[in-house]
Parts: structure tokens; C-alpha cells; sequence
């Protein structure tokens, strides 16, 4: 990667390697929306509906671009380069694999994993006549299904399914922005997709009564090849920095309820010389104090 050496000679490059600089924090993952040499119209529509729900964090590519990302990975990873994107989605279509969807995702510009998924029923967002969600909305993900816990590359199509469409991190959630569903079911074979949108009715009381409202796209998918990284690196593409990890803080601990406990450690203290409140009743006898010294009182008892 040329510009990555180069020293910038505008301010505004220097803005744009600022950029693309690694931070402690990852900014959110863009994804491409690339489109192959021979694709058709389900492909198409497959790609601009998805493209719509995954705004403004993607990037389309109009144009075919004729690659086969199983054999030849150079193309993807020239345009990860090019759109700054770890994440993608290639579709394609010919008489072996009809209506084929390839998604993946990138670790430092190189595929880490893909899987192909083939289409066999599309119902796009023009076809459901509701209302639908604003641009930008953060969706929420359900994952039904033995299949996503038990079967490896059912596991793996998970995580990348969670990395494409979870969005940004947010600090806090309001209840009103909760409105966009997106559902995955893994049974017998298949992959169903279904977006919905979530309508918050009257109920009476404090709680909303929710109702889903299909919203559209939806996919029923089958998967077919798969490309997944080695545990090594898979491992190593999860690693985090130093600093990101949190310090333990010595003598300070939680119980099960949330409250904290500190520990202070002191100097052994003399209670005897220590300062109370003056009272009468406290002071001390003539008595008492040359005891303390060692002496012998001053006053004789009477005899008898």
C-alpha cells in the first residue's frame, strides 16, 4: 500500500492517513456492495436492497466486475484498500451456482473468511407496501436455530452476519429507536432472513403492547462454499491492545449485588492515648494516674 510510507504533502492527505490510521477504538466497518461479471436482476436487487439497509456504511459498486473470489482474491482486497471496507458482499450468478451471494470480511486487507450463499426466494423492499425505517437505523439482531451454536460454519456465518449488520456502538438506547428487527432462522439446511419493523401500541400501562410488522428484504438462503481462516488467526484477528484492557485495581471488590468494597491498610493504633470528649465522669482519679506512673500515692489510708 503506496500511501502508507508516502508523507503527505497537503493537509488534506494528511487528514485522510490521519484516517486510516489504527486507533485503540475501531471506527465502524464499512462494507462494499460488489456486483460480478454476470449478474442478474435478483442479484442486483439483492445488492441495492441490502446496500439500502446497511446506509451509510457501505459503498455500491455499480459497475460488473468480473472476479472469482474463491480463485483470485486480489480484486477484493485492491478494493478494501481503495474504500477503506474490512467487510464485503460479492454477488453473482451462472448456470452452477444461480443467484450466488459471497460474503466475507477482511483482516488487515487480506480475506480472512467468506461463505457462499446461494438465493432461492427474494422478496425485495418495494414488493412489502409499509412503512419503513429511516436511513441509518441501528438494527437489532435474533439468531434462531441449534445450527448457529453447534455447527462450526454455522457458527462462523453468525459472527459474520453479526459483523455486517450491527452498526455503530452506541452508549445509550432509547426505547422509541428500538424499531428495526432483523431475524436469521438456520432449520434444515437453510437460512431464513426477515426484516421487521417494530410498532410500539397502547397497552394500558406503563409497558408498550409490540407488534412486528414485516418490512422487507427478505431471503431464504442455502450455503454452499466456505473459506474460513485458520484458529490462529482467527485468534489473532481478535486480539485487542494493551490499553484497551481494564487494570485491575488491587484491594477493591464487588459482591454480588453491585457494591463496592475497599481495603485500607493502617498503622496499628494505641487506643490508650487516644482523645475522647472531656467529661467529668471520665477524668481520671489521683488514684489512677499514679498507678499509672508507678509511684505510690500520696495520701495514707487511716488505721484503724
Amino acid at each position: 500500500l503506496i500511501y502508507c510510507y508516502r508523507k503527505p504533502k497537503t493537509k488534506r492527505a494528511k487528514r485522510f492517513l490521519e484516517k486510516r490510521e489504527p486507533k485503540l477504538k475501531e471506527n465502524t466497518k464499512n462494507a462494499m456492495l460488489i456486483k460480478g461479471g454476470n449478474a442478474n436482476l435478483t442479484v442486483t436487487e439483492v445488492l441495492k436492497d441490502i446496500y439500502a439497509v446497511k446506509k451509510p456504511f457501505a459503498v455500491l459498486y455499480k459497475k460488473k466486475n468480473i472476479t472469482r473470489p474463491f480463485e483470485d482474491q486480489t480484486s477484493l482486497e485492491f478494493f478494501s484498500k481503495k474504500s477503506d471496507c474490512s467487510l464485503f458482499l460479492f454477488g453473482s450468478h451462472n448456470k452452477k451456482r444461480p443467484n450466488n451471494l459471497i460474503i466475507g470480511r477482511m483482516f488487515d486487507y487480506h480475506v480472512l473468511d467468506m461463505i457462499e450463499l446461494g438465493i432461492e426466494k427474494f422478496v425485495s423492499l418495494k414488493d412489502v407496501k409499509n412503512s419503513k425505517c429511516p436511513e441509518g437505523t441501528k438494527p437489532m439482531l435474533i439468531f434462531a436455530g441449534d445450527m448457529f451454536d453447534v455447527n462450526e460454519e454455522y457458527r462462523r456465518l453468525k459472527s459474520l452476519l453479526i459483523d455486517f449488520f450491527r452498526g455503530p456502538s452506541v452508549p445509550n438506547i432509547r426505547l422509541a429507536g428500538l424499531e428495526y428487527v432483523l431475524h436469521f432462522t438456520a432449520v434444515d439446511g437453510k437460512i431464513y432472513m426477515r426484516s421487521y419493523k417494530v410498532l410500539l401500541k397502547k397497552s394500558g400501562c406503563k409497558i408498550p403492547r409490540i407488534e412486528l410488522e414485516e418490512m422487507g428484504p427478505s431471503l431464504d438462503l442455502v450455503m454452499r462454499r466456505t473459506h474460513l481462516a485458520s484458529d490462529d488467526l482467527y485468534k489473532l484477528s481478535l486480539k485487542q491492545p494493551k490499553a484497551l484492557k481494564p487494570k485491575k485495581k488491587k484491594n477493591i471488590s464487588h459482591d454480588v449485588f453491585g457494591t463496592t468494597y475497599g481495603r485500607i491498610h493502617m498503622q496499628k493504633q494505641d487506643l490508650s492515648k487516644l482523645q475522647t470528649r472531656k467529661m467529668k465522669g471520665l477524668k481520671k482519679r489521683p488514684a489512677e494516674k499514679s498507678a499509672e506512673d508507678g509511684g505510690v500515692s500520696p495520701k495514707k489510708s487511716k488505721s484503724a
